[in-house]
C-alpha cells in the first residue's frame, strides 16, 4: 500500500526525535547535577588565648558565606576567617572587624598571620632573608581580638573564595563590582550571625582601602549600615600620588620624596645623618610642597639659578648624585629611585619595604626586576597554610590561591561608568566615597597607619589625599612607623600598630 513507507519513515523520524529528546532530557539533569551547589563549608574549632593580658575564649570559623542575588539564588562563595569572643558577659556586645588584604588580587593571608590573627608567623625585622621552611608561628599576645571580634575576608578569585554557579569570576573583579560584593558579605554575615547591633569597623591594607572607602559609601549610603571606624594600612585612594611611572605625572614626583629621603636615611645616604627621622622628613616635606612642586610646575622656564638650588637640595635629600638629577631633569621616578639608590653597591633597594636589598644580575637597568621585599611571601603562605589544617582543621581539596586566580589581574576593570557608557580612563579615587560616607556619618573616624619606607603607597600620598576631598582633618588620624608597605613584618612596629589599633577601636565604642 502506498501509505506503508511514508508511515515507515515518519516513525523512524519520531524515533530519532523521541530518543534524542530523552537523551537531550537526561543530559539536563547531568548538568544540574554537576552544577548544583553544596552546602557552604564550615570548618569550627575552640581555642583559649591571652591577648592583651586577658584571657579569651573564642571560636574560630573557617568557612564559606554564600553572597545571593535578589531572587536567593547563590552568586557566590566568600570564605573568612572569623575569630569571635565565647561567653560573653551579660550585656555585652562586641565589636566586629572586617579584615582584608588589597591586590586586587590579594587574599587576607598578610594581615591574618602578620599582625591581627590569634598566630603569626615570625620573619626577621630587619629586612633579612627569612630563610627556608619551618617557619616559626607563634602566639600573638597583642592581637587586638581582647577588643574585637575578627572577621579575615578573601575576596572572589583569592582564597577558597569562588563564583558559584552559572556565575565567573569576572564579574566580581573589578572596582565596582568588588566593593557591591564586600558590601554585600558584610550585610549578610551580620544577619545570618546576628551582629546587626554590633559596632563595625573596616580595616584594609593598600588596595585593601581603595575597597574599605567605597565600601563605606555603600554600606552608609545605600545600605544604612553605620560604621563605627575605618583603619587604612598604606594609604591608596588617589592612584595620582601612587603612580610613579606614569611619565607626565607631577604630583608623584612631590608626594614621593620624603619616602626617598627616609630610604636614603636608612641607607646611610644622607650626610650628615639626621638626629631625628621624624623632624628630617617635616623638612623633606616642606621642600617638596614649597620648592620642587613650583620648580617643576615652571618646566623649562625656570631659571638656571633656580635649577641649580632644586638640584643641590634633592641631592641632599635624596642621597642620589646631582649629576644624576640633572640627567633626570629634577623628576626622579619612584621606581627608578630604587634601582639608582644603591648602584654603587650593585643593589637595589625594595619597592613595597625599601629597607630590603636585592642583588640582580642587570645593574644597568633603570627599574628593577624583583621586588627585594618579595623575599617573605613564601613564610606567610607556608605559615598560613600549615597554621589552618593544624590548627583550625581546615581539610579540603580545594587550591587556596594566594596569588589569586590567574585571569584576575588581566580582567579587573577599572571602570567607574557602565559599560554601555562612555568613559574617559582616570586614576582611580575612592576618596570621594570616603568623603561622602563621612558626611554622612559626622561620629565615622578613619585611623591612617602608614610605613616611612613604603616605595608603594608613600606616606605623604596618603596625607596629600586624605587632606583634600572635602574630607574634614577632625575625622581623620595619622600614625607613622618604621617599616614598609607591610610595616608589621618589624617587630617595634607591629607592637605599635596593634596598640594604637586597639586604641582607636577602644576610642570609637565609648
Amino acid at each position: 500500500m502506498p501509505f506503508k513507507q511514508p508511515f515507515r519513515f515518519i516513525c523512524i523520524i519520531l524515533c530519532i526525535i523521541f530518543t534524542g529528546a530523552v537523551y537531550a532530557a537526561d543530559n539536563i539533569k547531568e548538568q544540574k547535577v554537576l552544577t548544583a551547589i553544596p552546602q557552604a563549608h564550615q570548618f569550627i574549632s575552640e581555642h583559649k588565648g591571652r591577648f592583651n593580658g586577658k584571657s579569651i575564649n573564642y571560636t574560630a570559623t573557617a568557612g564559606e558565606t554564600y553572597l545571593r542575588d535578589k531572587h536567593g539564588k547563590e552568586t557566590a562563595s566568600i570564605f573568612t576567617f572569623a575569630y569571635t569572643k565565647k561567653n560573653n558577659k551579660k550585656g555585652e556586645i562586641r565589636p566586629v572587624t572586617f579584615i582584608w588584604n588589597g591586590g586586587p588580587g590579594s587574599a587576607s593571608t598578610w594581615l591574618h598571620m602578620g599582625a591581627f590573627g590569634p598566630k603569626r608567623v615570625k620573619v626577621p625585622s630587619e629586612a633579612q632573608f627569612p630563610g627556608a621552611a619551618p617557619y616559626p608561628i607563634l602566639d600573638t599576645a597583642e592581637s587586638i581580638l581582647d577588643v574585637s571580634d575578627l572577621v579575615f575576608i578573601d575576596p572572589v578569585g583569592t582564597g577558597f573564595s569562588r563564583a558559584l554557579g552559572e556565575h565567573e569570576g569576572r564579574e566580581f573583579w573589578g572596582l565596582t563590582e568588588d566593593a557591591a560584593s564586600m558590601a554585600e558579605f558584610i550585610r549578610t554575615w551580620i544577619t545570618e550571625n546576628g551582629r546587626w547591633n554590633s559596632p563595625r569597623f573596616l580595616l584594609g591594607e593598600s588596595y585593601g582601602t581603595t575597597r574599605a572607602a567605597a565600601v563605606a559609601k555603600i554600606l552608609e549610603n545605600d545600605l544604612s549600615i553605620s560604621l563605627n571606624g575605618i583603619i587604612f594600612i598604606s594609604q591608596a585612594l588617589d592612584y595620582q600620588g601612587s603612580s610613579p611611572y606614569i611619565r607626565d605625572n607631577l604630583i608623584s614626583h612631590i608626594t614621593y620624596l620624603p619616602t626617598m629621603a627616609a630610604a636614603a636615611v636608612y641607607h646611610g645616604k644622607v650626610k650628615p645623618k639626621p638626629e631625628n627621622l621624624a623632624n628630617f622628613l617635616t623638612e623633606a616635606r616642606s621642600f617638596a610642597t614649597d620648592e620642587l612642586m613650583p620648580a617643576l610646575f615652571k618646566g623649562n622656564t625656570i631659571s638656571d639659578a633656580t635649577k641649580n638650588h632644586i638640584n643641590d637640595r634633592l641631592a641632599y635629600f635624596t642621597g642620589l648624585t646631582p649629576s644624576y638629577i640633572d640627567r633626570a631633569d629634577l623628576r626622579i621616578q619612584g621606581f627608578h629611585f630604587a634601582k639608582e639608590l644603591l648602584r654603587d653597591k650593585g643593589l637595589s633597594i625594595g619597592l613595597l619595604d625599601a629597607r630590603y636589598t636585592v642583588d640582580e644580575v642587570d645593574d644597568l637597568k633603570a627599574t628593577s626586576d624583583y621586588d627585594a621585599s618579595r623575599v617573605i611571601s613564601s613564610a606567610f603562605n607556608s605559615a598560613l597554610m600549615s597554621y589552618i589544617r593544624s590548627d583550625l582543621g581546615v581539610d579540603w581539596n580545594r587550591t587556596y590561591l594566594s596569588p589569586a586566580d590567574d585571569e584576575l589581574s588581566s580582567q579587573w576593570s577599572w571602570r567607574t561608568a557602565p559599560k554601555n557608557k562612555a568613559w574617559e580612563p582616570t586614576y582611580v579615587n575612592t576618596a570621594h566615597d570616603l568623603s561622602k560616607a563621612l558626611r554622612i556619618n559626622p561620629t565615622l573616624k578613619v585611623f591612617v597607619a602608614s610605613g616611612y619606607y613604603d616605595l608603594v603607597t608613600p606616606f605623604f600620598d596618603a596625607e596629600y589625599t586624605l587632606n583634600r576631598h572635602g574630607i574634614k582633618s577632625e575625622q581623620i588620624q595619622y600614625k607613622y612607623y618604621h617599616g614598609g608597605h607591610m610595616m608589621y613584618v618589624n617587630e617595634p612596629t607591629r607592637i605599635d600598630l596593634l596598640n594604637d589599633t586597639r586604641v582607636f577601636i577602644q576610642q570609637q565604642t565609648k
